[in-house]
């Protein structure tokens, strides 16, 4: 299948599930914009998956999602360059058990698996709508199911940092802002789905023990099947027009209960509204 003419964005570009879905895209010729947080790693990826692939249209972008500074700095950057944008896959994400604040005084996992792909994604949708049919492809997890939306504590500040606590409720408020700009997007051609990559061993989890890595790296599956979701959704013409879905293995799945409350969906897409300055 080929992705040629498509430009393809992809967040957390330089490893893991990331890496793996730019090299499976552009072994498809797709063009690529990877944004990447480390300079030095983004063009090692770089490199590699222009020599792997034979695909020179591999582009790189540096960003720290973490910020909401760099974000908007980075968005004028990309337009300045491309005028068309086929696919956004929203991969970047952390899963940090101890709480740590970002530059805006957000909890980490909130700011860059919830507010980073929220913001981004809003900045980039008139691009998106102008380059339909276009599609989203938001990398959640089967974590959203420990997850909880607690309005009077939405980052969990009052909660011990239990890795899956923060983790989850992060990916649950990805999952849930999903589906209400799939509804928001009705019409438009532009797809919202999400993806559940399954347990996959990456360095997401970077402060975990040793025994928890060495767990993953036995039992874990690698981040080429990881990726396999995302490079799916991201060409097939399968799941053309196909929006507001949770896919896991290439196929759709019910998401949590919580997860299809559209009057949290709502609340969450105004509080989002609010923390960003959109």
């Amino acid at each position: 299948m080929s992705m040629e003419g498509k430009i393809c964005m992809i967040t957390g570009a330089n490893s893991g599930i990331g890496k793996a879905t730019a090299i499976g895209l552009a072994k498809m010729n797709a063009t690529l914009v990877m944004l990447c947080r480390n300079k030095e790693r983004g063009e090692e990826a770089q490199k590699e998956i222009i020599e792997l692939t034979g695909n020179n249209n591999i582009d790189l972008f540096i960003c720290d999602l973490s910020s909401l500074k760099e974000i908007r700095n980075f968005v004028p950057e990309f337009k300045n360059k491309y005028q068309n944008l086929h696919v956004l896959i929203n991969n970047a994400g952390v899963m940090l058990s101890k709480k740590n604040i970002s530059a805006d005084g957000f909890e980490m996992n909130f700011a860059v698996n919830h507010l980073a792909p929220f913001l981004l994604t809003n900045l980039l949708l008139d691009v998106l709508k102008k380059s339909a049919p276009s599609r989203i492809i938001n990398v959640g997890s089967a974590a959203h199911r420990m997850g909880k939306i607690d309005f009077e504590d939405l980052q969990r500040e009052n909660k011990k940092g239990r890795p899956m606590g923060l983790y989850g409720s992060s990916k649950l408020a990805m999952t849930l802002v999903s589906y209400e700009l799939s509804r928001k997007l009705e019409g438009s051609n532009v797809s919202v789905n999400v993806v559940h990559p399954g347990l996959i061993n990456t360095n997401l989890g970077r402060d975990r023990s040793s025994t928890s890595k060495g767990f993953a790296s036995k039992f874990f599956k690698s981040p080429e099947i990881g990726a396999e979701t995302s490079i799916f959704l991201a060409s097939s013409p399968e799941v053309e027009g196909i929006t507001g879905k949770y896919f896991t293995k290439k196929k759709t799945k019910p998401s949590s209960k919580e997860s299809y409350n559209e009057e949290y969906a709502k609340r969450l897409w105004d509080i989002s509204l609010e923390m960003t300055n959109l």
